[in-house]
């Protein structure tokens, strides 16, 4: 291999495989190595530089994850098709350009195509899945007895008893198979409760949502007949104090208490009982969405709010869309054991359907989960996500009227500006270049309160287009902010 020599100071803190990562992928980024540059196997590099096998096996599936080099089953490990950088910086991080270098020009994206670097939010990486494990499992599946009857309305048992281990493991929520229904993603979930909410309610049920929030969930819930109460979230996330306020106690509430949708925020314990309180006292229900409740960059996961439930009021969602991807739409609910009428409601809003999630697909992410595959996938995924989240900070962190927030967890992160001209400006300017992000003021749940600003997914793109696409944020906020203060210093003069 032609290339750059891979030094590793054995006295330093820093692990080999983490040096070898950041050696080759320097290599990448400044063009030393080249695309379709086979590199060593990892016997041979492993030998060459006395390291352990594994350290080199450990190196080159983080770089394939990243997008530095590609695999082929019976060929050479080798460089992938990238556009190297033309500095020749030590760092992949420092690829943050200064206020005075443009980003390069990009051809115009139409409306119709597919954006050509994907910063939408809700995207995971798949490019680590175990695709070995993935394949065995849909094997299995396939390989059991055709049934003539439908799903089991709540879903396989195999599959509710592994996600009830599942999340024992993962969340240290004690329940049972019998508490899991089996959903076809988050959507089907939140559906479900909020007709049981209207069942339970005899009317049109009221549901308390997050401001700004999720708006899928708005929009489904106007589609089913509720109505929705925003109540607005602080730093922290959601407000049990605003909640109160309303003026009449709302029949159901939807929370993100792991990580805000889309601002990031995380409940704190004490909040979580006073919301149990309320629904103790109101005998409303709290349908807690854990979502990216796995990927925790900023201090230790906090319980899920179902754990800290002793009133059966609190209906847990989540789903394997973000853990893994969104294409199966298989989620679930964690129902509350002693809040029988509940159970009963959600079997009566199935009565007349089968689980709609395929039976084989059932069986194959029931088999995913008890191989460990699901869990050593979710170990690499938060390290990789760890290290675009370190990418994000080196670009974007510090911009003056531009702060950044929402990076404690999760796969996204929020970039606050000045004004909603500045925010239409910016997403109108990203998609010119190719570059999709979504507007702020796309999950304000109050006509008129339109927070300013942008959110940006940073998992599913590989490094090379996050960097890219974080250059092209941060140049468009800089001149942004360069032509606000022309402007200030030159204020157009009077008219005649």
């Amino acid at each position: 291999m032609d290339g750059p020599i891979i030094d590793l100071d054995r006295t330093s803190g820093t692990p080999i495989g983490a040096q070898l990562v950041a050696a080759l992928r320097q290599g990448v980024l400044t063009g030393d190595l080249r695309p379709g540059d086979p590199v060593p196997s990892t016997r041979a590099l492993a030998s060459a530089l006395g390291v352990s096998r594994s350290a080199v096996v450990s190196a080159y599936d983080q770089l394939v994850g990243e997008g530095y080099l590609e695999t082929r089953q019976g060929a050479a490990t080798r460089v992938a098709e990238i556009q190297p950088r033309p500095d020749r910086t030590t760092d992949a991080a420092a690829s943050a350009p200064a206020a005075t270098t443009p980003a390069p020009a990009a051809p115009t994206t139409a409306a119709h195509e597919e954006p050509r670097i994907n910063l939408l939010p809700g995207r995971p990486s798949t490019s680590r899945i175990d695709t070995r494990a993935w394949r065995a499992a849909w094997r299995h599946a396939a390989a059991l007895d055709v049934s003539p009857d439908p799903p089991p309305l709540f879903g396989v048992p195999r599959l509710r008893a592994e996600i009830a281990d599942h999340l024992r493991h993962a969340r240290g929520l004690a329940c049972s198979p019998d508490d899991i229904v089996v959903t076809a993603g988050t959507s089907e979930a939140l559906g479900l409760v909020a007709s049981v909410a209207a069942h339970l309610a005899g009317r049109a049920p009221v549901i308390a949502i997050e401001h700004p929030g999720y708006p899928s969930a708005r929009r489904l819930f106007a589609r089913r007949g509720a109505r929705t109460a925003p109540v607005a979230v602080d730093r922290d996330g959601f407000d049990v104090a605003a909640l109160r306020r309303l003026p009449g106690p709302p029949d159901a509430v939807l929370v993100t208490p792991s990580h805000q949708y889309p601002l990031g925020g995380r409940l704190p314990v004490s909040t979580r009982l006073e919301l149990i309180a309320w629904a103790r006292e109101t005998g409303g229900l709290v349908i807690e969405d854990d979502y990216d409740s796995e990927f925790r960059h900023l201090g230790p996961p906090l319980p899920a709010l179902a754990s800290l439930d002793d009133s059966g009021r609190v209906v847990l969602v989540g789903s394997f869309s973000k853990v893994l991807t969104p294409w199966i739409r298989l989620g679930y609910l964690v129902l509350p054991p002693t809040n029988h009428a509940l159970r009963e409601a959600i079997a009566g809003a199935r009565d007349d359907e089968a689980c709609p999630v395929p039976g084989v697909a059932q069986h194959a992410i029931a088999e995913l989960l008890a191989s460990g595959a699901v869990r050593r996938h979710i170990a690499v995924s938060r390290r990789e996500y760890a290290h675009r989240r370190e990418l994000v900070l080196a670009a974007l962190d510090g911009l003056p009227g531009a702060p950044l927030s929402g990076l404690a967890g999760g796969l996204h992160a929020v970039v606050e500006l000045p004004d909603a001209a500045a925010s239409a400006a910016l997403v109108t300017r990203l998609a010119s270049e190719g570059v999709a992000v979504a507007p702020l003021s796309d999950y304000s749940a109050v006509p008129g309160d339109e927070p300013p600003g942008i959110v940006f997914g940073y998992a599913a793109p590989s490094d090379t287009r996050l960097v890219e696409g974080l250059a092209r944020i941060r140049t468009a906020i800089l001149d942004d902010l360069a032509g606000r203060r022309s402007s200030s210093l030159h204020p157009p003069g009077p008219t005649a």
